[in-house]
């Protein structure tokens, strides 16, 4: 049987995503049987305090929390560690100080998928400590990309209501959160974005291509795509 990497997840940022991440792993993994899969150690962790909470608003830190999730995938023999979160990928440089394993990058992946595409200008919908630490701006900037987000209003009563509302998907709903993101997708095709970027990972389990009229870049799924490759090789 061919040898196959292991891959860890770091999840539960929030639980939903993390299940959406790894059916997309499956997904996106050609196979004739069930032992062609790779394996794959989930540590779904919903305990890890909130990434945006502590940027914006200096909650408490999750760091401590991730490393202790890194440590237990370490344990499991990981190969290599994916995070079906955006904005605690604005961690990544501290908690690569306790851990040895490697974490692939999926911001810098995406970036690199629309870079390719053509497009110059790009939309994204992200959250407000996503916004705030420039995760998105800083790599899509390096590439000679134009980067545009919503309006400071726009970001709190349309993304941030989407996903962190009442009736938003981390409460799990869906319709009012996809009325929303269609709203202010369109609103920054009509700014000049030639691509939008779902730079959280609630949003795909809402919003889907047919909604926007341009390019919808689904950062988990070129995340998924490129750890199975990695896990394969």
């Amino acid at each position: 049987m061919k040898n196959l990497k292991t891959l860890g997840i770091l999840g539960g940022m929030g639980p939903e995503a993390t299940s959406y991440l790894f059916n997309l792993i499956i997904k996106n993994t050609k196979v004739e049987k069930d032992q062609d899969h790779i394996p794959v150690v989930i540590y779904n962790y919903p305990q890890i305090p909130d990434r945006t909470q502590n940027i914006v608003e200096n909650g408490e830190s999750p760091l401590l929390y991730m490393i202790k999730g890194m440590k237990l995938l370490e344990k499991a023999k990981a190969d290599l560690v994916i995070i079906p979160c955006n904005t605690a990928h604005y961690y990544i440089p501290e908690i690569n100080r306790y851990s040895t394993l490697p974490i692939m990058n999926m911001i810098e992946l995406s970036a690199g998928f629309v870079k390719e595409s053509g497009a110059t200008k790009i939309g994204v919908l992200a959250t407000t400590g996503t916004i705030r630490t420039r995760l998105y701006q800083k790599t899509l900037e390096k590439m000679g990309l134009e980067f545009i987000a919503p309006t400071e209003q726009e970001q709190e009563e349309m993304v941030m209501e989407a996903v962190y509302g009442k009736k938003g998907v981390k409460a799990g709903y869906k319709k009012e959160p996809r009325k929303l993101l269609k709203e202010i997708s369109e609103r920054l095709v009509q700014r000049g974005a030639q691509a939008i970027i779902a730079g959280c990972t609630e949003i795909p389990l809402v919003l889907c291509s047919k909604d926007v009229s341009v390019l919808l870049v689904n950062p988990m799924e070129i995340l998924a795509k490129a750890a199975v490759k990695f896990c394969k090789e």
